[in-house]
């Protein structure tokens, strides 16, 4: 019985993992559509979407099923909710790509980036892609370090969401108030995007030592 059940726990973390290189994907297939105006492209975003919804609730019912039997307690059950949880961040993760490619689809035959602004979301995206596969290897690996690292990586993406807002509310700016406004919703998805890959590392250092904490916490530390 016990040799089922953590074979249920590592079909979990399996399907987490996949989750993470689906959201990965996505986002990666959403910014090109996005900066080439790639409309083949953002349709195959926005319907690859429900492929990760499929794989939370399957995730979760196999979660919820195992709860009920096994009734696990500690650490198990630590693993069992944590992971459901996780699936929730990776779940929205595969919307705000999808959301991406909603606006590429919006302004096609155009580009909804304005060229001016071109280079520091093509630096976005791949802030998202290189962030989202660090959460899945943390996911597979249990790695407290990487985890606490990824906050590194939010701190980029948050630099490059500043910088498209001080763009935008530069007295230059003359592109337009509806260009403004569709930079002004891709940013912050992107932002979203790598807070929700911070908070799947969170849980997983939560899942190891019972705690949340932050990469100033291992200031001094050795794991």
């Amino acid at each position: 019985m016990r040799d089922s059940f953590h074979e249920d726990l590592d079909k979990i973390s399996e399907q987490l993992v996949e989750m993470t290189r689906l959201a990965g994907s996505a986002m990666s297939r959403a910014t090109t559509a996005l900066l080439d105006a790639d409309l083949k492209m953002a349709e195959s975003v926005i319907a690859a979407d429900e492929k990760i919804d499929a794989l939370r609730q399957e995730l979760d019912e196999r979660s919820i099923d195992l709860l009920a039997r096994q009734q696990p307690v500690a650490t198990d059950l630590r693993m069992v909710v944590t992971a459901m949880r996780m699936s929730s961040d990776l779940e929205r993760m595969g919307d705000l790509a999808r959301h991406v490619a909603k606006v590429a689809r919006l302004r096609y035959p155009d580009s909804a980036i304005h060229p001016v602004m071109r280079s520091t979301v093509l630096e976005m995206g791949q802030v998202a892609e290189r962030i989202v596969a660090k959460a899945g290897s943390v996911i597979a690996g249990k790695d407290i370090a990487t985890a606490l690292a990824l906050e590194r990586d939010d701190d980029e993406m948050d630099r490059l969401h500043r910088d498209i807002f001080n763009m935008l509310m530069d007295g230059e700016w003359k592109y337009g108030t509806e260009a403004a406004v569709d930079a002004t919703l891709v940013s912050r998805y992107y932002e979203r995007f790598a807070d929700h890959a911070v908070s799947v590392a969170r849980r997983v250092v939560y899942l190891v030592t019972g705690e949340y904490r932050s990469e100033g916490d291992l200031d001094g530390e050795e794991l």
